[in-house]
């Protein structure tokens, strides 16, 4: 897949070349807070990278780097996930930045990419956002996209400190994203 591009954002298809770069973007952060990855060490994002790179390889998951042209470095990674081509639905997620993009805008400028290629392009009908449910800056971003909430999972996944966090289940329908 060629990168997706916009004004302020290019995705680059993920690969180990970029453990590097990402690495000094997310051991600042606590992605494992809301999220059951811990990428805590330099050897859990390889890992966690090879594992994005056989899911794509699979036709499971389309990874991606995120390049900031305004600061010319990566900030961090996002992904397509769950792809289902049969219904034609695929999940937009796994995604953590920089703490120096959070709250920019940045974040809405790679959903808008990933939304117009997910329904333009894919032909996608349906984009699926899933949340923690303490995560009220995710949640609130991913409103403001247009998306609504559809149900709970309860007792979902296990994040940090063997919490089990519930699991705000979020959707865009084409139709919806079409007629904005």
């Amino acid at each position: 897949m060629l990168p997706l591009e916009n004004h302020w954002v290019r995705l680059d298809p993920l690969s180990a070349s970029h453990t590097d770069d990402l690495w000094e973007v997310v051991k600042d952060l606590d992605i494992y807070k809301y999220s059951p990855n811990d990428l805590s060490t330099k050897d859990q994002l390889a890992a966690y990278i090879a594992i994005a790179v056989a899911n794509e390889a699979a036709g499971k998951d389309i990874p991606f780097a995120i390049f900031n042209k305004l600061s010319q470095k990566y900030v961090g990674s996002t992904r397509f996930g769950y792809i289902d081509l049969y219904n034609k639905t695929l999940h937009i997620g796994w995604t953590w930045l920089a703490k120096e993009v959070q709250g920019t805008g940045l974040n809405s400028a790679l959903k808008h990419l990933m939304l117009s290629h997910a329904f333009e392009v894919m032909k996608m009908r349906k984009v699926i956002f899933r949340v923690d449910a303490l995560n009220t800056r995710s949640r609130k971003a991913v409103e403001k996209l247009g998306a609504t909430l559809e149900g709970i999972l309860k007792e979902d996944v296990f994040v940090a400190q063997k919490r089990i966090r519930d699991t705000c289940c979020y959707a865009l329908f084409s139709r919806d994203y079409f007629s904005k």
